[in-house]
């Protein structure tokens, strides 16, 4: 126990080949949301600064908050595409399994988060509703609408990288990690060899 105790973890580190292609899945499914994403943000915003300049009260609003929303849904969108590019498909499998999970969980509280903009923009709605106050309605039929299309967004995400994920064990499913190193399982003819 004492000599595993000492061993760094990077003995343990094992780089499968075909791990490669399953990382480059993963970054294009991460590049191509965050062009959806961008594509959203920049039309509400040419639509917004458009409808803004030639509406009034509520609608006003409603366009002003779109385009204030997605500028920061814009900001996201680049900085995810970004990381997406840099990111190059490994073959470790510790960090693909760490990538993986990570993602999985990011979307998950994205659509957590989704759902209290949903919330707060109904919350806000009904406040203008009561206080009679046209710049509340507005800002909360866009949040309210904003955070319907992100839970969307993240729960379709969401669902792309969970099936993907279930690929892993069929690629990993033929190596066995051990401390001298790994093994490789090649069936044949019902047996097994290795």
């Amino acid at each position: 126990m004492v000599f595993f105790a000492f061993l760094p973890l990077g003995v343990f580190s094992q780089n499968i080949p075909e791990l490669k292609d399953f990382n480059q899945i993963r970054l294009s499914y991460n590049e191509k949301g965050m062009l959806i994403l961008g594509g959203w943000a920049v039309g509400n915003m040419v639509w917004g600064g458009i409808a803004a300049s030639q509406t009034s009260g509520q609608t006003k609003a409603f366009h002003q908050m779109n385009m204030y929303w997605n500028s920061v849904n814009l900001l996201i969108a680049g900085f995810g595409y970004w990381q997406a590019m840099k990111e190059s498909p490994g073959t470790d499998f510790w960090a693909t399994m760490d990538a993986q999970q990570s993602i999985e969980k990011i979307l998950l509280f994205n659509a957590a988060l989704d759902i209290a903009y949903i919330a707060g923009g109904l919350y806000l709605k009904e406040r203008g509703l009561r206080v009679n106050k046209d710049q509340f309605i507005g800002f909360g039929k866009s949040i309210i609408l904003q955070g319907a299309f992100l839970l969307t967004f993240d729960a379709v995400m969401y669902s792309f990288h969970h099936v993907h994920a279930k690929e892993l064990p069929k690629i990993v499913n033929n190596f066995s990690l051990g401390p001298t190193g790994f093994m490789v399982t090649i069936p044949l003819s019902g047996t097994t060899n290795q």
